[in-house]
């Protein structure tokens, strides 16, 4: 899908990458190493890139392979403007939404006037692009921003939605929206402080659970009504350059189907089987949402299904918890693909065989976690382990992700099953 290419074209585009460690290193500063990030740590090195990880705490999983790394609280906007100062990257990679995004953006203004005087032979510093754009980042970074992009601007189908910033709105909001509901802190991942509301009594709990869960205090929620979806997928949409027409294109590969618990995905699939028209309708939503976005890179956009109509659920700009089954199933992961768009590389989808992904929790709080059974369920045919590496275990943390595949999605899901339900976190210390 061809589009208009200024603003891909305006992003920095090494025509050459350097070497890590040397003064023409191409430098990548990502912030947020969590497991997602650790992948794309690797995927970046492997393309010759020196990459920078951040994390709120010291030996996040990024940082156990980055080249170097960093702890700090990086919605505090003088500690980013610091770092940003001191690495002065290439790019900055988002990787998670609590961030002091005015800081991206003024990086992001401050860089386009130092590229045009850099054009100009004026010796400028080199520009440094925020990804997928600093906007993009402000509008992912809440439901708010995000839901009112897609509902009232893009004119995308979405359930029924209110805000609420106090315990009268919320109550308000709920008996408009009727039961059964759903409430979200508006800026929260992985199902934290999210409620299924079904009766009158479930009112004051979950008000209390989203102010407690949220990942940055807010004090504001979304409440949405019921999709009455057949089910789910994540549909991996990427934009970037095509080296063969220099010009901006969106690839999409296979839809993932997932299975969510309190709103935290426990196991993915792809390919997820749906109509050819419910499939074109999905990629027209995330084509539709993701322009609206904007910039370079990968985006995990969340659909809901029902027959052949599809509604926007949620979209991060960056890849999606439920695309690690792309480790298995596809040519290059989504990790791989995310490296590839945001250096103008040569995009490939192909999906190589059905696969799927469990989830390996913590099941405990542990301090000093160590990981038992390894060799058990390695031993499930075409199936591999990852181990994230975070320092400390919670009951529902992700601390790894079995991944299969076979020659079905129903054989792929039952070995990936298996193989996650062999693993058990212990404590070491």
């Amino acid at each position: 899908m061809s589009e208009d290419e200024s603003e891909f074209t305006s992003m920095f585009t090494p025509q050459t990458t350097g070497t890590p460690y040397q003064p023409g290193a191409t430098k990548v500063l990502l912030l947020g190493s969590g497991e997602l990030g650790k992948e794309v740590t690797i995927a970046f090195q492997r393309l010759g890139v020196e990459v920078h990880a951040a994390d709120r705490y010291e030996h996040a999983p990024a940082h156990q392979v980055a080249h170097y790394f960093y702890a700090l609280d990086m919605s505090d906007p003088e500690a980013l403007r610091a770092l940003i100062d001191e690495v002065r990257p290439h790019y900055i990679v988002p990787e998670i939404e609590a961030l002091a995004t005015d800081v991206l953006a003024e990086v992001e203004a401050a860089s386009a006037a130092a590229g045009s005087a850099e054009a100009a032979g004026d010796g400028a510093q080199h520009p440094i692009t925020v990804i997928p754009t600093a906007r993009a980042t402000q509008l992912t970074m809440n439901r708010e921003g995000i839901r009112r992009l897609a509902a009232e601007e893009v004119g995308l189908p979405t359930s029924r939605y209110e805000f609420a910033s106090s315990f009268e709105e919320f109550s308000a909001a709920v008996e408009k929206i009727g039961f059964p509901c759903v409430v979200k802190p508006v800026m929260s991942s992985s199902g934290k402080g999210q409620s299924t509301l079904r009766r009158p009594e479930d009112v004051a709990p979950a008000w209390e659970y989203a102010m407690s869960g949220g990942r940055v205090d807010s004090g504001r929620v979304i409440v949405e009504g019921f999709v009455n979806f057949d089910y789910e997928i994540t549909l991996l949409t990427v934009r970037s350059i095509d080296p063969a027409t220099g010009e901006g294109a969106t690839w999409f590969c296979e839809p993932i189907g997932h299975r969510q618990v309190d709103g935290d995905y426990v196991e993915s699939w792809q390919p997820a089987a749906m109509s050819e028209d419910a499939l074109d309708n999905a990629r027209s939503v995330a084509a539709r949402i993701t322009n609206a976005l904007g910039g370079r890179g990968i985006f995990g956009v969340e659909l809901f299904v029902r027959g052949d109509e599809v509604w926007f659920s949620e979209v991060s700009p960056r890849p999606h918890d439920t695309g690690m089954v792309t480790m298995g199933s596809q040519r290059f992961s989504e990790f791989e693909l995310h490296a590839r768009a945001i250096l103008g590389l040569p995009i490939d989808v192909t999906l190589v065989s059905p696969g799927a992904s469990a989830v390996i929790y913590g099941g405990a709080d542990i301090q000093q976690p160590g990981y038992e059974g390894l060799a058990a369920a390695m031993s499930t045919p075409e199936t591999d382990i990852r181990i994230f590496g975070k320092p400390v275990a919670g009951p529902r943390r992700r601390m790894g992700v079995a991944i299969s595949t076979a020659d079905t999605v129903d054989a792929a899901r039952e070995r990936a099953s298996d193989a996650a339900s062999k693993v058990t976190v212990v404590e070491l210390g």
